[in-house]
């Protein structure tokens, strides 16, 4: 994934250790109830749309800007979904380590033709609940608090 320019300018003196950081997610529906998904470039995996806000910046604007960024889908960010920070640091191939505070938006199609629209991703597409390509089971968790009208899901224990 395309390191923002302020993360660049962080790891110029903080070297690989590890960042807490923002970040969004995007699960997208369009009116058959299809969910969008990218095929990442970097590891070949299916994903839901996301990234990390740039400074300043409202989550939920962060969420539509991600998807239009990879997508070219235009869409509007509905509601939270989910709040959490995910378990395991993330370790990238340069060794830099992550760990990020997720953000889960519940989004809404409303124009643009799903295509590859950056270097980030190999494949663009809409997917119905019951063919998904294999997704972590964090992804498929974010996918059904979604469809849910329950509250904003977030951990009330720590973690074991």
């Amino acid at each position: 994934m395309a390191t923002p320019d302020f993360i660049k300018a962080v790891r110029a003196t903080a070297g690989h250790q590890l960042l807490h950081l923002p970040g969004i997610t995007a699960v997208v529906f369009d009116d058959e109830g299809r969910v969008l998904l990218v095929r990442r470039s970097d590891n070949g995996r299916w994903t839901l749309c996301g990234g990390i806000p740039e400074p300043g910046e409202q989550p939920g604007v962060a969420a539509v800007r991600e998807v239009y960024e990879e997508t070219a889908v235009e869409c509007v960010a509905e509601r939270v979904v989910l709040v959490a920070a995910e378990p395991q640091p993330v370790v990238y191939p340069n060794g830099d380590e992550c760990q990020y505070m997720n953000i889960t938006f519940r989004c809404r199609a409303t124009g643009g033709e799903a295509r590859v629209n950056d270097d980030e991703s190999t494949e663009v597409g809409w997917f119905p609940l019951d063919t998904l390509p294999p997704l972590t089971e964090a992804e498929v968790f974010r996918i059904k608090q979604a469809l849910t009208d329950e509250p904003t899901w977030f951990a009330t224990m720590p973690a074991h």
